[in-house]
């Protein structure tokens, strides 16, 4: 093992000794009680499979055959979720097939933030993760169950997912993804018509031309934001069949797949003489992994919050200086859009997960002795799934990248290290992925420019007013301010700027997240100034100082001075009502901050 990746994670392990423990210990108290459904009554047993047909009622009443929960969150909203509709059919089938049977335990919520980006529903976004955390853990809680299948991919969804299975843990799960879209409009083109559309260079009808062209069949986006970096660290973790992440939705390949997945967590069940489940495979090294694969592919910012979260779930304590020191050490080996040009059918075709995985291994960046979905060892993950006639079968992954321009070697890689920094200062402390921002611009030091509501910046735009050098402060959107929404409506107007020759710079405490591109911006920074924190008293003019290759963000005012001043405020009630905001008051006022993963789950600092 690279030293540094051994000694984060012996960190790790020494933090989380004592939640670890208690979390094993729980599962194995529970694990000692199944099957559940052993412990039913007639009639609750009788509840429980009355809507089954007769075979599956023979079946469920002797505990030798596993029945397997289906936890989905299927929609028609979700173009990545909507080819989870014909899934339960396949999983059935596969179930039967085994002499075992498959039930549907539950759906969850699923929300686009693709559809709510800009939106006020963009604000329940965050939350709907631990939303659909309890909906899971409400989906397994009759006690049915030997077995569970995940059916998720985008953004909160699989943390979701992960974190309320996780109260399961000692149940056999496996996630089962549906994979990408079709490669659509290239996506250089994308941001083009995008920043034309921002400077009123073209109109509304190009716009949602060049938009349904890129997002434009049933599968997930292809740019490599929080659902496909979602997939990939599942996948490094052994979570999913070895090279499922990224094959397209409606293939024979893909339907193979899914019925595999079946036949394997059945496998894993007790009745089938498994004894791992969940929380025995996600442990301290495989969130390592997680986090390495999350560095080396310059992946989501949303998961330096959403993978605490899910390693507090299992007992684990990570922080954001593990990913940074991380950062410094993983090469960086991918080149997917917002990060190069390409997407991820091009990584895919590239060599994919399975290459990467080999890559890593022989370099010593990922933990091999970790315990997967298929057995012992990571390095069952270096293999690429595929069909011989109608049998599936894996092969090892390819020698050498097919695609050098968007998946490198790990001796050759496109850079140094990982491209996430957290940075600390007099405004507080937050992260920066600076993959896709040009070496030029991660120092800037300009004057602020603030605002309290993202819709004021392109008033700001249009006026000419941010025609200049500045760092735009948008503040007051942490997660008990208004949920912490995703700020990517302003992305096309900051590069608009940039490209304008303007040194330009975001500081907020809210998110950008997947889409994180060309120009710098601090984001995640807490304290929030809804909490009273720096950000609440930097006025127009202050200048900042964001430094992402020293780790620094300040504002250059005597601090005495700025110790003083009264702290900003804003009425926020308008984002507290309407659209179901108003629903999730409670959740606001007890989550959690970023680095903690904003969750109001747990006490992180006990």
């Amino acid at each position: 093992m690279h030293p540094t990746i051994d000694k984060v994670t012996q960190r790790i392990i020494e933090r989380s000794r004592t939640t670890r423990q208690d979390y094993l210990d729980r599962m194995n108290a529970l694990k000692a009680q199944s099957p559940h459904r052993s412990t039913l009554s007639c009639g609750n047993l009788a509840h429980g499979f009355a809507a089954c047909n007769q075979a599956d009622k023979d079946t469920l009443k002797f505990m030798n055959k596993a029945n397997v929960a289906m936890v989905s969150a299927y929609n028609d909203m979700l173009s990545a979720h909507q080819p989870y509709e014909k899934f339960p059919d396949i999983i059935r089938e596969a179930a039967h097939g085994m002499g075992s049977v498959a039930q549907f335990a539950g759906g969850t919520p699923a929300m686009c933030d693709g559809v709510t980006q800009g939106q006020p529903g963009m604000e329940l976004s965050l939350f709907s993760r631990d939303t659909i955390a309890m909906s899971t853990a409400v989906a397994l809680s009759h006690n049915m169950f030997d077995a569970t299948l995940l059916l998720g991919i985008c953004d909160k969804i699989v943390p979701g997912l992960l974190i309320g299975s996780l109260s399961f843990g000692y149940l056999p799960t496996i996630l089962v993804p549906a994979g990408p879209m079709p490669s659509g409009l290239p996506n250089k083109e994308k941001q083009r018509i995008r920043q034309l559309y921002a400077e009123g260079k073209v109109g509304r009808d190009e716009l949602l031309e060049a938009e349904s062209k890129s997002y434009h069949s049933p599968g997930t986006c292809t740019f490599y934001g929080t659902a496909n970096s979602n997939q990939l660290l599942v996948e490094v973790m052994g979570l999913h069949l070895p090279g499922a992440a990224f094959v397209n939705p409606g293939t024979p390949l893909r339907e193979a797949l899914t019925r595999a997945a079946t036949e394997q967590v059945i496998r894993l069940s007790k009745p089938h003489g498994g004894e791992l489940g969940l929380g025995d495979m996600v442990d301290e090294k495989s969130i390592v992994n997680a986090l390495v694969a999350l560095l080396v592919t310059g992946g989501s910012t949303n998961h330096t919050i959403h993978w605490i979260a899910i390693a507090r779930a299992a007992g684990i304590i990570i922080d954001w200086n593990d990913y940074a020191e991380l950062s410094s050490v993983v090469p960086s080996m991918t080149r997917i859009y917002p990060n190069g040009q390409e997407d991820v059918n091009a990584f895919h075709e590239a060599g994919g997960t399975p290459y990467l995985i080999r890559e890593l291994l022989n370099a010593g960046y990922l933990h091999n002795d970790v315990e997967t979905v298929v057995g012992h060892g990571l390095e069952r993950y270096a293999q690429m799934p595929g069909l011989e006639g109608e049998t599936l079968t894996w092969k090892p992954a390819v020698d050498k990248s097919q695609w050098p321009e968007v998946l490198s070697s790990a001796a050759e890689p496109f850079a140094p290290n990982g491209g996430l920094k957290v940075l600390d200062g007099n405004l507080g402390r937050g992260v920066i992925k600076v993959s896709a921002v040009a070496p030029e611009h991660h120092h800037i030091e300009a004057p602020a420019v603030v605002f309290n509501d993202q819709n004021e910046l392109k008033a700001a735009f249009e006026a000419g007013k941010l025609d200049k050098d500045c760092i735009v402060v948008v503040r007051f959107q942490g997660p008990k301010a208004n949920g912490m929404p995703e700020l990517h409506k302003l992305t096309p107007y900051l590069g608009v700027l940039q490209d304008r020759g303007y040194r330009v710079g975001l500081v907020t405490d809210g998110r950008m997240s997947g889409a994180s591109g060309k120009v710098p911006a601090a984001i995640h920074v807490y304290p929030e100034a809804l909490d009273g924190g720096p950000l609440a008293r930097v006025r127009d003019g202050d200048v900042i100082c964001l430094d992402a290759e020293n780790g620094s963000l300040s504002v250059k005012v005597d601090g005495q001075e700025f110790d003083q001043r009264e702290s900003a405020k804003a009425d926020l009630s308008a984002y507290h009502h309407g659209y179901g905001r108003e629903l999730f008051g409670w959740l606001r006022r007890s989550a959690s901050n970023p680095e903690q993963g904003a969750s109001f789950f747990w006490n992180h600092d006990a």
